[in-house]
C-alpha cells in the first residue's frame, strides 16, 4: 500500500508540469516542421503532455514503456551504457524516443523527408529541458512521508490492535510435602578380637598327668 501511494504521489508531481512540458512540445514542433506529433510520458507509461493530433497518446506511452524497457536491458546487455534514444524507422516515418532526466521520456513522430541529424538534435535538447521541468516539479513537492495526502493533514496511522485478554487458568494445587523419615541407622554385629588356633603345646587345664 505505501509503494502505490508513493507512486500515485509521483505521478501527481510529475503532472503538475504539464503546462510547462506542453509549451516545450509546441516550440519543438514549431522548430522542425516535419514531426506530425510530440509526446513526454514517464517511463512507466504515464502520460504527462502530448501534441499528437490523430494518434492515441495512451497507447503511444504504453508502448514506449515497453520499447524502452527493451532498450534498457539491451543496452545494459550489450555494455552500452545508460539509455539515450531509440530510432524506428518504417515506410512513412520514423519514431524516436529520447530520455528526459531519470523519470521521463520523450517520443517524436516524424515524417520520412525529416532531417535525421536535426531530429536528433532538437530531440536531444527538448529531452533535456523536459527532464528538468520534471525534476523542478518532483522537488517542489512534499516529502515522502507527507505524499499524496491533503496539506496540513498528518499521515494515517493505524490504530494498536487490541487483542482479548485470555482467561488465565487455575493453576494447580502445591504438591503436599512428604513426611520426614530419620535415616535408619542399622548396627551390625560386633565383631570381637580374632583368636587364632590354639597351638599344639597349649594343654588343657584341670587335668594333670601322673
Amino acid at each position: 500500500m505505501i509503494r502505490a501511494l508513493r507512486q500515485r504521489a509521483e505521478r501527481r508531481l510529475l503532472m503538475a508540469a504539464e503546462p510547462e512540458v506542453l509549451d516545450e512540445l509546441h516550440r519543438l514542433r514549431a522548430r522542425v516542421p516535419q514531426l506530425t506529433g510530440a509526446l513526454a510520458a514517464s517511463v512507466d507509461g504515464l502520460v504527462l503532455a502530448h501534441d499528437t493530433p490523430g494518434v492515441e497518446p495512451e497507447g503511444v506511452a504504453a508502448l514506449t514503456a515497453a520499447a524502452l524497457g527493451v532498450a534498457v536491458r539491451m543496452a545494459d546487455a550489450t555494455g552500452q551504457g545508460e539509455f539515450r534514444e531509440l530510432l524506428v524507422r518504417g515506410v512513412d516515418g520514423y519514431v524516436a524516443t529520447y530520455a528526459a532526466g531519470g523519470s521521463a521520456v520523450l517520443t517524436l513522430l516524424a515524417q520520412d523527408r525529416v532531417n535525421v541529424g536535426r531530429l536528433h538534435l532538437e530531440g536531444r535538447r527538448s529531452g533535456t529541458r523536459i527532464g528538468e521541468l520534471v525534476e523542478a516539479a518532483t522537488a517542489r513537492g512534499e516529502p515522502v512521508a507527507l505524499r499524496g495526502l491533503p496539506r496540513g493533514r498528518p499521515p494515517c496511522r493505524r490504530a494498536p490492535v487490541r487483542r482479548a485478554a485470555l482467561p488465565e487458568r487455575p493453576r494447580p494445587p502445591p504438591p503436599t510435602p512428604l513426611p520426614h523419615r530419620k535415616a535408619d541407622r542399622r548396627v551390625g554385629p560386633k565383631v570381637g578380637p580374632k583368636v587364632g588356633p590354639k597351638s599344639r603345646t597349649d594343654k588343657p587345664k584341670g587335668r594333670t598327668t601322673p
